[in-house]
């Protein structure tokens, strides 16, 4: 059995969970990683954590000494510079992993999560997860992959800040949230994100965002009917020269 605290800034309760193998773990496709069956699989001693919207997963400079898997809701990781300028460098959703760090000797965290709704996290102690990592080498090397699709990601966004204007940044960051290019059927309804936010994402005001906001709606690329949904079409934007 492992022990599973539910636990936020205001309470906590305890509750058993069996420890148990998920069969829908897809070894034979190298591009097919289920986290939550990874974990299940490799049988990882994991507590869970619920965290309130605005409230700090934890802080850039923290010891860095768990892992976290986002389960429910979503994290806005970012950087504080040393005159206390933030920027937000990835919105994480569930299926993402935090912190992973750590794993490489990271003696502490290099940014900031925040959680950006109710949300759900496994926490797992480093220690643990290497114990796990170096076990079960098959699921092992689609963590490995996992964590490399994102770098590629990372640098694809430092790619996008150096040489895109503003108004490329902000239909690709639109396009990604809605997970075009990602999935056969991406969702068009994207989680709710501040113009702040996004301001803060691709490095420009949210004066500008704002601008190029109402301009995407005007030419169809977006709409605003109970969430900001994302068409296609914003794709033009990315692709023009």
């Amino acid at each position: 059995m492992v022990l599973s605290l539910y636990s936020s800034g205001d309470g906590m309760k305890t509750t058993t969970k069996s420890r148990k193998t998920n069969s829908k773990l897809d070894l034979k496709n190298p591009r097919a990683f289920d986290a939550q069956a990874f974990l299940d699989s490799a049988d990882v001693a994991r507590k869970v954590v619920s965290y309130r919207a605005s409230e700090k997963i934890y802080a850039q400079g923290d010891p860095a000494t768990s892992v976290r898997y986002i389960q429910k809701g979503g994290a806005r990781l970012s950087v504080i510079n040393e005159a206390g300028k933030e920027a937000v460098i990835a919105i994480l959703e569930p299926g993402d992993f935090l912190g992973v760090g750590c794993l490489a000797g990271q003696p502490v965290y290099m940014g900031t999560a925040t959680a950006i709704a109710a949300t759900t996290a496994f926490v797992i102690e480093r220690a643990e997860m290497i114990r796990a990592l170096h076990m079960e080498h098959e699921l092992s090397d689609r963590f490995i992959a996992h964590m490399l699709e994102r770098n590629i990601r990372i640098e694809e966004d430092l790619v996008d800040q150096l040489f895109n204007s503003s108004e490329k940044r902000l239909a690709r960051t639109l396009l990604l949230l809605a997970h075009y290019g990602k999935q056969d059927h991406p969702q068009e309804t994207i989680p709710k994100v501040s113009q702040e936010m996004l301001a803060e994402m691709i490095g420009t005001t949210r004066s500008r965002v704002n601008f190029f906001m109402n301009k995407f709606r005007k030419l169809g690329f977006i709409d605003y009917n109970g969430g900001l949904k994302v068409h296609k079409s914003l794709l033009s934007v990315v692709l023009h020269e």
